[in-house]
């Protein structure tokens, strides 16, 4: 069964509906997160990965590279 439009069939009806929708500028909705605050936690995020390594020893950057690989890899593994 073909989808049907919810456009009024009315022609009175419809030319008020299309003006409406030209027209009619909503608020943008607020998701109620500070704009500052989102770009703050992106930047920390965006260097964490790298501050993160900078601050491991060699051997605890093979282990967590292991351990990541076992996760990735682990799951096709099992399912083949």
């Amino acid at each position: 069964m073909p989808k049907r439009s919810r456009m009024p069939i009315d022609l009175n009806s419809l030319a008020s509906r299309i003006t409406e929708m030209a027209t009619n500028e909503q608020p943008e909705p607020d998701d109620g997160k500070d704009p500052a605050a989102v770009a703050l936690g992106r930047k920390g995020g965006l260097k964490g990965g790298k501050a993160r390594a900078a601050a491991m020893t060699p051997e605890e950057r093979k282990a967590s590279a292991q351990k990541a690989a076992t996760a990735r890899w682990g799951k096709q593994n099992e399912d083949s």
